[in-house]
Parts: C-alpha cells; structure tokens; sequence
C-alpha cells in the first residue's frame, strides 16, 4: 500500500486551501459589497477567530480579553449598518497585521534578546554555529523589512491604484509573496552558505509551530542553549 501522507503535511494543505479560498473569497467581498455590514463580519470574523484560537491553545488571557473586545466592537460596527469608509478600514487592517509581524520580530534584535529566527535554528540544527547566528540574525532583519515594506506598498497602491488593485494585493498577492520570501530564502540559504547544515521545508515549519507552542521564541538564551541546541536530533 502506499504510504499515508503524514499529518502535518495534510494539515499545511487544508491551511493553504482554507487560506487560497479566503483570499478569493475577500477579495470578492471587498470589491463587491465593500459597504455592507454582513461583509465587515465575514472578513474580519475568520481573522479574529484564527487569533482567539492562538490565544487559547497559547494560554494568554490577555490576548482571549483583546479578541473579546474586538469581538465587541467588530458587534456594534454590523449592528449600526457598517463605517463611513470601509476601504480605509480594511487598509488600516492590513497595515497593523503587518506592523505587528514587523514588530514582533524587530523587537527580538534588541540588546539581550535572542532574534527571533535564531531561537527557531536553534531547536533544529545539531551543531548552532557562529555563521549561523549571523545569518538568521539577518534573516530576522529581513523579515521585519519586508512586512514594513508591505505597508509602504499597501499604502501606495491605496492612494494611486484603483480599489481592485488594493483588493488583489491584499487577499492575493499579500500570502503568494510571504510563501515566495520562505522559499525563496530556504532555496538560496544553500547556495550562499553551503556550509550550512541541512534543513527540510518541513523542519523549518514544524520549529514554527513548536516555537508557538513555547511561546517565548525571543528571550535570551541561557548560557547552555546553543550547546543544547547541537544535541537536538536532526529534522
């Protein structure tokens, strides 16, 4: 018999397909019935749902209490018929998902913090290395860029582009390009640091989810961690 697909695979699958019809299913709203209050719940619904639930399986009340309160507020808006704008709402959206992902991984190159993606590399590499440490402490970096970047581009396509083209950006290209970077990256890590132990796609994701579940990917590491990280089995 062939063999089963593993879990996790199945589970990155139904994600991207859940993500794919989303996106599609966003843009259309947004393009089509932008103004109508039953619009406003189903775009922003599925996003707090998906936060609340992080909150929950994270144990952090005070994310469940910020989702309530969103919660409440998304209530009132459908209740009283929708906003003035909503266009510049769903842009203002799209900006504070992007400056918290920028935020939360240019905080952790601060002084006496552990970047963000080296505390990922540290769970999955056998031996954490001294150019390792550099390179995912620039990786980091790059990250926080980009999603800074993506603002400057939502913003701009919002002033000088039709509302479609924000629209497209948005539900469309906005997850095509974050899947693009992550490729990308894990393509050219090899060809610009071959020196650099191996390391599948799915390891990679499987230390994003475990350092979700940790929940403290950017504290500073003990003095034994990089040590403890070269006795990690290999993914």
């Amino acid at each position: 018999m062939p063999a089963q697909p593993q879990p996790s695979l199945l589970h990155l699958a139904a994600a991207g397909t859940a993500l794919a019809l989303y996106g599609l299913g966003s843009h259309w709203l947004m393009v089509n019935a932008a103004q109508a209050p039953w619009a406003v719940a189903a775009l922003f619904g599925p996003l707090l749902l998906a936060v609340a639930a992080s909150g929950w399986r994270s144990s952090s009340p005070l994310t469940l209490v910020f989702c309530a309160g969103l919660l409440a507020l998304l209530v009132v808006v459908v209740w009283r018929g929708g906003v003035a704008d909503m266009q510049r709402m769903y842009v203002l959206q799209h900006a504070g998902i992007h400056a918290a992902l920028a935020w939360a991984f240019a905080s952790t190159l601060r002084a006496g913090q552990t970047p963000l993606i080296s505390a990922l590399a540290q769970r999955v590499h056998r031996q954490f290395t001294p150019g390792i440490a550099r390179y995912t402490r620039q990786l980091t970096a790059a990250w926080a860029l980009y999603f800074v970047g993506m603002i400057v581009l939502s913003f701009g396509l919002y002033a000088l582009a039709p509302w479609p083209w924000w629209s497209v950006f948005c539900n469309v290209a906005t997850p095509l390009l974050v899947a693009v970077f992550f490729v990308a990256e894990h393509a050219l890590r090899y060809h610009w640091h071959p020196e650099f132990e191996r390391l599948s796609m799915r390891g990679a994701m499987q230390a994003w989810r475990e350092a979700g579940k940790a929940g403290k990917p950017g504290k500073p590491s003990k003095a034994g961690d990089a040590g403890n990280a070269g006795n990690a089995p290999s993914r």
